[in-house]
């Protein structure tokens, strides 16, 4: 029976390979009339479906590209994903995505041309979580360009925009911002309980890193409040867990506070430490706007110990400044802002139109979420400038006696108002003047002379201060700051000649020149360089 059957599929072997060899063909056939059907189908497809496909694609990598911080090739994807998305429910998210990649590039210009294409398309929507989205992008925008009051409207809209939306994560974005945006207008006490918000939001929703984040931006409001111990015991949570994270940015910017801290009780060569690493960072990733920051922290550090090094920050520190704010017109954001609101009027009126798919709001919630480490990049204190302690002791004297800080002053402080200049200050007048000098000098260093600085500092109200001013020197509060920095101005330059005009701007807090230059011309009757070269007349 065995034999039989060995015999049988001997016998059939030809023909199984024949079947075989059949088969074979007719699958290829069918494959190949299979490749032909799909490509007639494919070509048979509207052109916009693959387009969209396309610009799909492509907008998903350029989000994964800023996810990582690489900001320049995000820009350059999402650049070619726009074409691609217009007409489609994509649209606004790329415009939005374009929007914050230029914020990080600091081309707030650029932002503000997307930002205001994608609230057009938003406000349509009627939809008050995508609408507040937007606003919070638009408070970004004038943030970065240094217009603190104009990003204030768009937070207080964003916030009640959220509030309808009844969104946790977007209210916690923009709470955060909110804070930011006072603490830019110096007003800190306003911005405490918006960053604490934020954060008890944050930590609610069980986010940590967030949360991470929302206490180092408590911490720069700490520094404005001047509890640096609480700061430095914030940002010593918060610095080694970011260092945990592929957040370079956030660490970063936490490096920078921490520096400030230091710098502000008077610890350089820690503070140095936290600035050149922050420096570094932002120098690998093309972040001129917070580099700028770490180099004028560098630069306070190390000018009067390692002046070469100094010079050589304060080099780059000033072509960045340059550079930094030529990316954006201040005539163009203010015409987007005169737009946007009249935009608002018409949001008011059709608050009720349909809403958007949810796909496309939980697109763009997860993209306001990113804007959240942005935050962390809007400005701090302008200046933060170390008074030697030779300059220190100079300012002393002009607290001994009315006579003597008239005559050392040269007419560029006038405390004498009604009083004769014979007349010597009572031991009270003497000890305040003290006190405010020294108080002035605090504030230069911090980048901070203004005359509701200086009341909160000397812990009276600005009524109080400019009543007692009056009856001692005959000088408004603003007038006697700006005396003093005239007079450490000309110290400066009788005393350093080495330094040129920026160095000194800068050490009397100054942003730029040209405002230093008319000040100084303006008390004394000529410009810092005419004033040097009679110098140099009088000594030859």
């Amino acid at each position: 029976m065995c034999i039989r059957t060995i015999e049988t599929d001997l016998n059939n072997a030809p023909m199984r390979c024949e079947l075989t060899a059949k088969m074979s063909r007719l699958s290829k056939k069918i494959f190949k009339h299979s490749v032909l059907l799909v490509a007639l189908f494919a070509f048979m497809l509207p052109k916009d479906i693959w387009a969209n496909a396309k610009g799909d694609k492509l907008m998903e990598q350029a989000d994964s590209l800023y996810a990582v911080q690489q900001y320049k090739e995000a820009l350059k994807v999402a650049s070619e994903a726009l074409p691609l998305a217009k007409g489609t429910e994509s649209e606004a998210d790329c415009l939005n995505l374009l929007a914050i990649i230029n914020i990080r590039l600091s081309d707030y210009e650029s932002a503000a041309h997307y930002a205001k294409e994608c609230y057009a398309i938003d406000q349509t929507s009627g939809d008050p979580d995508v609408i507040s989205s937007s606003l919070n992008t638009l408070a970004a925008i004038y943030m970065g360009a240094n217009q603190p009051k104009e990003a204030e409207q768009y937070v207080l809209k964003g916030i009640e925009m959220a509030e309808k939306a009844n969104n946790p994560s977007r209210m916690a974005v923009l709470q955060a911002m909110a804070s930011e945006v006072y603490h830019a207008q110096g007003d800190d006490k306003k911005a405490l309980p918006y960053i604490e918000r934020a954060y008890e939001i944050d930590k609610q929703m069980g986010n940590e890193q967030r949360s991470m984040v929302r206490l180092a931006q408590k911490a720069s409001v700490l520094i404005g409040l001047h509890e640096y111990e609480e700061a430095e015991a914030t940002l010593r949570k918060v610095i080694p867990y970011l260092r945990e994270t592929p957040d370079r940015h956030s660490l970063g910017i936490a490096l920078n506070k921490m520096g400030m801290t230091m710098l502000s009780q008077d610890r350089e060569q820690e503070a140095t430490l936290y600035y050149q690493e922050a420096a570094d960072i932002f120098q690998q990733m093309g972040d001129p706007y917070n580099e700028v920051h770490a180099l004028r922290g560098l630069y306070e550090c190390l000018w009067k110990h390692d002046p070469s090094r100094a010079r050589h920050c304060l080099k780059r520190f000033e072509t960045l400044k340059d550079s930094l704010y030529n990316n954006v017109s201040a005539e163009k954001l203010a015409k987007y802002n005169a737009e946007f609101g009249n935009d608002w009027l018409q949001i008011e009126n059709h608050e009720q139109r349909r809403a958007k798919q949810w796909a496309i709001a939980i697109a763009i919630a997860l993209a306001a979420l990113t804007i959240g480490i942005w935050l962390l990049m809007r400005r701090h204190q302008r200046h933060q400038q170390r008074i030697n302690e030779e300059l220190s002791a100079h300012f002393k004297e002009l607290s001994e006696k009315y006579n003597v800080l008239s005559e050392h002053y040269d007419n560029a402080i006038n405390l004498s108002g009604n009083r004769d200049d014979t007349t010597e200050l009572n031991v009270s007048d003497r000890e305040f003047l003290e006190r405010t000098i020294n108080s002035i000098n605090l504030l230069i260093r911090k980048g901070q002379p203004d005359a509701n600085r200086l009341a909160e500092h000397m812990g009276m109200s600005l009524y109080q201060l400019r009543q007692r001013l009056d009856s001692i020197t005959g000088e408004k509060p603003q007038d006697f700051i700006a005396a003093v920095r005239m007079r450490r101005a000309r110290y400066l330059l009788d005393t350093h000649p080495e330094m040129n005009i920026s160095e000194v701007a800068t050490l009397c807090a100054y942003n730029d020149t040209p405002n230093f230059t008319r000040a100084f011309k303006k008390t004394f009757g000529i410009t810092p360089t005419q004033y040097l070269d009679r110098r140099k007349e009088s000594k030859v």
